[in-house]
């Protein structure tokens, strides 16, 4: 049958709005089936554990399942990317880290921009590194050691987890700062690294504070100090390097990021969940026993903190010249 052109034009007009009311309605309803949030890190690691932690808060909260799905690779870019090609409806999320950051600068051929392809929803928690030396070196302060590596310049083995890790960027700033020179040695991750340290073969490693405070705890590794601008909770008599090195403050950054142009009403209700679970006293001890202190925040100020934490760390990719392994 032949319609009318009047009949036509109004149909095909109704047929236009749907998408647009069909997206409003989505909003409203979210989340009406299960959601994924994406972690480039292995299971078990800390920032994996506060993710899990997170989906299982918001699977409470909204009552379908948040579930975190670890897609290793490429620094965890392949995380990345495989949000940025997802659909904007909220379904796929971003567990996002500082070493997102840090890839921004580090690797020149990404297929995607984290500043402007991510959507920030909101931030969860910051986590500071340690400065850590084995027992026997003959360093026992962070003045110490830095008078120590002006008398051996470039004989001081630093182990890193690869080039801009963590790890690796902790240490380049704190040689950029103190204008002391060590060798790098790279490990495949952390725990090679630090089994080394404690055997000897390096000198210093910069570590996640996750990976490393019991080993502190134990008297297996000295801690001369946390990276970030003041003394963490969890180990309050070492000091922060800022105490010795002014303006030295490194940490982990955490938080979740969407598609863009994910729906609003989506992004505020993620982040207005996200932030209750930040207020819980059970929700913020958890994340302590990391060495991580929550934190909530606005997908705008997040958003900046992001844009910052990129900055940040392409001063000292460039200053150092690191470049992917």
């Amino acid at each position: 049958m032949k319609l009318p052109r009047r009949s036509f034009l109004h149909l095909a007009a109704g047929a236009a709005a749907l998408p647009a009311v069909s997206r409003v309605a989505s909003a409203q309803t979210y989340p009406t089936r299960s959601v994924r949030i994406i972690a480039g890190f292995p299971p078990g690691s800390a920032s994996d554990v506060t993710a899990r932690l997170l989906g299982q808060w918001l699977s409470e909260r909204l009552g379908q399942s948040f579930i975190v799905e670890n897609r290793l690779g490429a620094a965890s870019n392949l995380a990345a990317e495989a949000v940025v090609r997802a659909l904007a409806d909220g379904y796929t999320l971003l567990l996002i880290t500082s070493v997102n950051a840090v890839n921004a600068t580090l690797y020149d051929n990404l297929n995607f921009n984290l500043i402007q392809d991510i959507a920030p929803v909101a931030s969860i928690a910051r986590g500071p590194g340690v400065m850590v030396v084995s027992p026997t070196f003959p360093a026992k302060s962070v003045p110490e050691f830095i008078a120590y590596a002006k008398a051996n310049p470039g004989k001081i083995n630093m182990g890193t987890a690869g080039s801009g890790s963590m790890l690796d960027v902790y240490g380049e700033l704190f040689m950029m700062m103190a204008g002391v020179d060590m060798l790098r040695v790279p490990y495949r991750g952390a725990p090679p690294a630090l089994t080394d340290l404690m055997g000897d073969r390096v000198q210093v490693v910069f570590d996640t504070f996750a990976a490393s405070i019991e080993l502190i705890r134990a008297g297996k590794l000295r801690a001369l100090g946390v990276t970030t601008a003041t003394r963490s909770a969890a180990l309050p008599d070492v000091p922060s390097l800022g105490e010795f090195l002014p303006g030295y403050d490194a940490s982990i950054l955490l938080g979740v990021g969407a598609p863009k142009n994910t729906p609003r009403d989506i992004v505020a209700t993620l982040n207005k969940e996200i932030n209750a679970a930040l207020v819980d006293p059970s929700m913020q001890a958890r994340i302590a026993s990391f060495g991580y202190t929550a934190f909530a925040s606005s997908p705008a100020e997040y958003g900046k903190l992001i844009a910052e934490d990129v900055e940040k760390w392409a001063k000292v990719i460039k200053f150092a010249g690191i470049k992917p392994d």
